[in-house]
């Protein structure tokens, strides 16, 4: 049967342009980070990924002790901690503060973790304007269009596609220049940033021993969405947390190289607390959601644990020859590539996507790139088992509802059912054993009826019903 997840495949295989886009970009990070992980330029790289990996390990490992952690230290600096399960319950949060604030207007960071609850769309329900300060997170909401990349969410688009998505939305004549589209989005971000009243980012780590909240990006935008508003809200997974401010010597170091190929990235931002009385900018309101969407369902499974490690730098999609030709929006959530074959099914239920686990071409060029050491194939093994198990039980389901079904009909059907009880006395299709038990015939042992079968006998039909047997009595 075909898909949506089969359509989208097949258009993007049938799109030579597109295909081009996706390769040249992620040839051109693949090559990025070669450079700078090479043994000649950092001799110790595979060690500072096993220490990342530990690093990640400890804290999913210890959980709820360093949320616990952290909680107290953004609490100590005068900032706000809110525990939320789902999307819902972060855009209630959100509302609250923005109709307390009395804003109408809310500028935003990158974050994949508002990407996957729908905050932009949640909070435009309720008559706020969201806007995304990234460029290529602010191209694809002028589009309506989902981030296609983890670190590249515009990373199909050509600077073509952006001059027609430009005229077609802003009203503007088409600009193909690439600097002179930067200007436009930048003239009109100034504005947001002077108007907004509420900053959204969201968290490249937590650090639970100081409750800081690091950012790292290119653009400056992150640090602008949370130093101009009054309110900073920062969106973070839980798995997010790391344990010790020292920590992050290792894990920036994998992160920017593995994500762009950049030893660091230009911004690396440390916010822990609202503004102090000496210092010019930031928030007069500092608030950290604490986001669960699944995250707790996917701890509790040992074997798998290991998908919240995930970094989100985006090197096992540029490495993956399914992504790199069947592309980002084939994916059905905003998480695509290896890490969302893997943490999609977790999250969403491996009933709900049964195929996505069987997207990948099990080459191991994922766990071999990965900064954090995730077993990815190991994982998409599991799953893929996972996904058959479930396929036998629906199965399964399938034949006893339709088994049952049958049986209602014959059994309210009074005439129907003397005479077919009547026939299966006189054509018995179980014969005796030795012990006076019933044999039961192959066709019987299927489905169900095989594990009822495993436990019990069944005796021989009777050769007469009891129907029959009460009409000789009475005559």
């Amino acid at each position: 049967m075909t898909t949506v997840f089969d359509e989208k495949i097949h258009s993007t295989l049938g799109d030579s342009r597109l295909q081009l886009a996706i390769y040249k970009a992620t040839g051109r990070l693949m090559e990025n980070r070669k450079k700078v992980v090479a043994d000649d330029v950092l001799p110790d790289y595979q060690e500072l990924r096993q220490q990342a990996h530990e690093i990640k390990r400890h804290a999913i490992n210890h959980l709820d002790y360093y949320l616990e952690e952290f909680e107290r230290n953004v609490q100590a600096r005068g900032g706000v901690v809110h525990w939320c399960r789902d999307g819902q319950e972060v855009a209630d949060v959100v509302l609250s503060i923005a109709k307390r604030r009395k804003t109408g207007t809310i500028i935003k960071s990158k974050s994949m973790a508002t990407e996957e609850i729908e905050l932009n769309e949640r909070l435009e329900h309720h008559g706020l304007e969201s806007v995304e300060s990234d460029l290529g997170e602010y191209i694809l909401q002028l589009n309506h269009e989902k981030p296609y990349h983890i670190v590249a969410p515009a990373l199909h688009l050509t600077r073509y596609d952006v001059a027609d998505i430009f005229t077609k939305h802003l009203g503007l004549e088409r600009e193909v220049v690439i600097e002179k589209q930067t200007k436009i989005a930048r003239n009109i971000m100034r504005d947001k940033f002077l108007e907004a009243g509420i900053g959204i980012s969201g968290a490249n780590f937590l650090v639970a021993d100081s409750g800081a909240v690091v950012l790292v990006e290119n653009e400056g935008n992150a640090r602008l969405s949370t130093t101009a508003p009054k309110v900073h809200i920062a969106v973070a997974g839980i798995e997010k947390i790391i344990p010790r401010a020292q920590d992050l010597a290792t894990m920036l170091k994998v992160l920017g190289r593995s994500a762009t190929g950049q030893p660091l990235t230009v911004y690396t931002s440390f916010l822990s607390s609202v503004r102090r009385e000496n210092e010019v900018d930031g928030p007069e309101e500092f608030h950290v959601i604490l986001l669960d969407n699944g995250r707790t369902k996917v701890l509790a499974n040992e074997s798998k644990r290991e998908s919240l490690f995930c970094i989100r730098c985006g090197a096992c999609l540029n490495h993956c020859p399914v992504y790199r030709k069947i592309g980002g929006h084939s994916f059905p959530w905003v998480y695509s590539g290896p890490i969302g074959a893997i943490i999609t099914p977790q999250f969403h239920g491996v009933e709900n996507q049964p195929k996505l686990a069987f997207a990948s071409s099990l080459c191991g060029a994922c766990g071999e790139v990965c900064p954090v050491k995730i077993d990815i194939p190991k994982v998409l093994l599991e799953l893929r088992a996972d996904a058959k198990e479930k396929e036998k039980e629906v199965a399964s389901n399938q034949l006893e509802r339709a088994a049952f079904q049958v049986f209602a009909y014959i059994a309210s059907r009074p005439k129907l059912w003397r005479r077919l009880t009547g026939l299966a006395g006189t054509f018995n299709p179980m014969g005796k054993q030795a012990n006076g038990m019933a044999k039961v015939p192959g066709f019987m042992k299927l489905g169900p009826l095989q594990e009822w079968l495993s436990e019990r006998d069944l005796a021989p039909v009777a050769p007469k019903s009891f129907r029959t047997m009460w009409k000789e009595r009475k005559g």
